[in-house]
């Protein structure tokens, strides 16, 4: 894996502890640094230390849903360049438009195919 990888930084927020850690730990495998957390409130926070360059977030969490996790992201200029990526069991046309209208650059549904979401990761950074 070329070296440029091993820089890109990835927020995984997911309410579900099991899912949050698989696909942090997948990403990890792949060389890139990365962070979990488990709400929507947490990703914020977090996104302001982390200074992630992608977030893979999950829609539906109680509280602070993914889509407002899009929009807090966007409404900061350090997170201009920030690839956001939705996780979610919904892949209907409706969860679509809403998580496009929310910021959102891809949808993923549930269970994330692993060779999409490398492909997309690595278009990624040769965008940045």
């Amino acid at each position: 894996m070329p070296a440029e990888t091993r820089s890109l930084r990835v927020l995984v927020v997911d309410d579900n502890e099991d899912a949050a850690r698989s696909l942090a730990t997948l990403v990890g495998l792949w060389g890139y640094e990365t962070r979990a957390v488990l709400s929507g409130a947490s990703a914020l926070t977090e996104a302001a230390d982390f200074r992630p360059d992608v977030v893979l977030c999950d829609l539906s969490m109680p509280g602070v849903d993914g889509c407002h996790v899009a929009e807090g992201l966007r409404r900061h200029a350090v997170h201009a360049g920030i690839l956001l990526v939705a996780v979610t069991a919904y892949g209907d046309e409706g969860h679509r438009r809403r998580a496009a209208y929310a910021g959102f650059h891809a949808h993923l549904v549930k269970p994330v195919e692993e060779e999409g979401l490398r492909r997309l990761l690595e278009a990624h950074i040769a965008n940045l």
